[in-house]
Parts: C-alpha cells; sequence; structure tokens
C-alpha cells in the first residue's frame, strides 16, 4: 500500500491522482530539485514502478512525461478482487457449483477463440507467441517474450489477475492450464506453485500438490519448470528465502527424491 510518507511514496501518489507528469511538475510538486527526482524516478522506473514516454506540446525537444505501470497501480487500493470473490460465492451459494462450473467453462471458451482469432495468420512460431503474449497482457497478465540462447523462447508471465478468483475456486486454475494444454506438444511449461502474495511460507507437501495438479492437467512432459507465481521483490528477504526453501523441497518431493 502507498504510504505517503516517503517521497517515492508521495511521487507515486501524484502519479495516481494527477495522471502523467513531467519531471520538473513532479519536482515542483513535491518541493525538491529537479535532480532528487530524476533520482527516485530512475529507482521507482528499475523497479517496474513507473515508465516514460516523449510529451507531446510545446515548443523544442519534448519533455518525457512519467506514470504508473500496472504493478504500481496494484498498491494502491482495489476492490475488484473482493467483489469477484463476493460474485463467485453468490452463485455458488443460489445456483450450485454446477452453474460456476459453467460459468468457467464459459470462460475458457471465451478465451479459446479470442486467442485463435488473435493467432490466425502467424507463420511463425515468433509470431504466434508475441501475440499471444500482446492477448495476454491485454487480460492483465503482464506477458513477455524472450529470446533463448538454443534458439528457443520463453514467455514470461509477471502477474496473475485471475489470483483472487483462483483462491476462491480452484476451478479458474484448472481451466488455465487446460488453455496452455491446446499448445503444440513441443512447447513446455513453467508453472508458479509458490504464492507471492501471501507471508506464509507454504509446506512442502503443499506445493507438491499443486504440481501434481498441473501434471494431472497438462502431463509431466510439459512442465520444464515450477517457480513462484511471480517476483519476490515485495517479500521480506527472510520469507522469501523461506519460499524458495518450499519449492525445492516440495519438487523434490513430488519427484521421489529423499530431502538433503
Amino acid at each position: 500500500m502507498i504510504a505517503a510518507e516517503r517521497t517515492a511514496d508521495r511521487l507515486l501518489l501524484i502519479l495516481k491522482t494527477r495522471g502523467a507528469q513531467t519531471t520538473r511538475s513532479l519536482a515542483n510538486a513535491l518541493d525538491i530539485s529537479v535532480p532528487g527526482v530524476q533520482q527516485q524516478l530512475s529507482r521507482l522506473e528499475a523497479d517496474g514502478m513507473v515508465e516514460s514516454k516523449p510529451s507531446s506540446g510545446g515548443v523544442g525537444r519534448p519533455a518525457l512525461g512519467w506514470s504508473l505501470t500496472e504493478r504500481a497501480l496494484d498498491k494502491f487500493p482495489d476492490t475488484h478482487a473482493e467483489l469477484t470473490v463476493t460474485l463467485i460465492e453468490s452463485i455458488r451459494r443460489s445456483l450450485g457449483e454446477a452453474a460456476l462450473e459453467a460459468v468457467i467453462a464459459d470462460r475458457e471458451a471465451t478465451s479459446r477463440a479470442r486467442y485463435r482469432e488473435g493467432l490466425a495468420g502467424a507463420k511463425t512460431v515468433k509470431t504466434r507467441l508475441k501475440r499471444l503474449a500482446e492477448l495476454r497482457s491485454a487480460e492483465g497478465y503482464m506477458a513477455e517474450v524472450e529470446a533463448l540462447p538454443d534458439e528457443g523462447w520463453l514467455l514470461v508471465e509477471s502477474h496473475c489477475p485471475i489470483c483472487a478468483a483462483a483462491r476462491s475456486c480452484q476451478g479458474f486454475c484448472r481451466h488455465e492450464l487446460e488453455l496452455f494444454r491446446d499448445l503444440k506438444p513441443s512447447i513446455v511449461l513453467g508453472v508458479g506453485v509458490i504464492d507471492i502474495k501471501d507471508n506464509e511460507t507454504e509446506s512442502p507437501e503443499v506445493v507438491a500438490k499443486r504440481i501434481e495438479k498441473a501434471v494431472s492437467v497438462l502431463g509431466v512432459d510439459r512442465i520444464r519448470w515450477v517457480h513462484p507465481d511471480c517476483g519476490f521483490w515485495m517479500l521480506q528477504r527472510s520469507v522469501a528465502d523461506r519460499k524458495m526453501r518450499a519449492l525445492v523441497e516440495g519438487r523434490n518431493l513430488f519427484l521421489g527424491k529423499p530431502k538433503g
């Protein structure tokens, strides 16, 4: 959450309430020097909290306009997740599990149709992955494609916009995996089995069970990696260390390896 006590938090709050701002306008609003603002912006940009683009208007060289990223917006109060969970529970109580499953299945079918339409005409794996990343990013997954040294490709998703819904109903996760099951068998996947939004450390048994669920949908040959569902940047180092140990121990438990 944004506390507005530190200069960086005050800067984020200004961008949230006033929209895109130039470096000079931020310096005036914060009552600090332009170099001081530049230093704050550099740190926030490195943390993925702000982004810039040339600001139109005026005479001469365009100034940079700074705005919040999706990651920064997540730090502000938002009741969408609470509303989603409430709606899920209302459907479950009033209409039953079958109706909830029908809603989830409809979402899966709609997503599958949208992806097929968006990927139509893409000839190469690179083009298809880049289009898929654009489609997933538009849905809030913050997806990007990276080239691998062996000439392969890596599709990385840095955010889960359905996290709250998935916690309330595991059907969302299952149908999400089933969408990826439709990909070519030669495309291997990594699955997030550590929840970085919760400071409580998962037990190895919980991690192993999450891997097992993913394998039951995708098949063991499709899963190449297991990892957190996002980065550890917002967690204390001690919490991140415990979660990483749980990840390794849970993977080993799933594979039947002895503790060591």
